[in-house]
């Protein structure tokens, strides 16, 4: 059987690719062991390959009262509710790393509200996903809600921003039909 292809779209040949999106993929690929199939398929359209990264890593690398795993707990649920097989496994993958716990990712993209995690973590996530499914309906006793449980106005604007950029990338993840690496279903477990 031949290994299905990682998107709808043509994937340049690292060789071909501007230097800086080169120089960034061979670095993921030294650090993690391979080449997460968002970097190939992205790269097919490099300004925007620049721009998904610059606002992905703003709002998941940031010092900030969300953690790591936070924030990846947040990219599973809304994953989740978009359908995207892409960023639940992958990103899954990352949240299993990031909280060292390797049943976390399957619990929170399956039902968080059960999942081994704080009230705080589900009133974040119930945001996430109200954001991801009915932004229209935010209304100020959302805020008043999270910031019961101790988010700040700087919190809640990064539950929403990860939230609704997980939404655009789980739509082009859907759209071009990327294929999770292997690689991700093993990793954190």
């Amino acid at each position: 059987m031949a290994t299905p292809a990682i998107s709808r779209f043509q994937i340049p040949k690292i060789e071909d690719m501007p230097e800086d999106i080169r120089d960034r993929i061979l670095a993921v690929q030294e650090k993690s062991g391979f080449i997460p199939n968002v970097f190939l398929t992205l790269a097919h359209r490099p300004d925007e390959f620049r721009a998904f990264f610059a606002y992905h890593d703003a709002l998941m690398d940031k010092p900030g009262n969300l953690t790591k795993a936070e924030r990846e707990m947040i990219v599973v649920a809304t994953s989740n509710i978009n359908q995207c097989q892409y960023c639940v496994v992958a990103h899954g993958a990352i949240l299993r790393i990031r909280a060292k716990n390797p049943q976390i990712a399957d619990q929170v993209a399956i039902n968080y509200r059960k999942a081994d995690i704080t009230p705080r973590q589900i009133a974040m996530i119930d945001f996430g996903m109200k954001v991801s499914t009915r932004a229209y309906e935010v209304h100020d006793a959302d805020m008043a809600e999270l910031k019961s449980h101790g988010f700040n106005e700087d919190d809640i604007w990064d539950i929403a921003a990860i939230s609704a950029f997980f939404g655009m990338s789980n739509r082009l993840a859907n759209v071009t039909s990327m294929r999770p690496n292997d690689e991700f279903y093993g990793m954190g477990r």
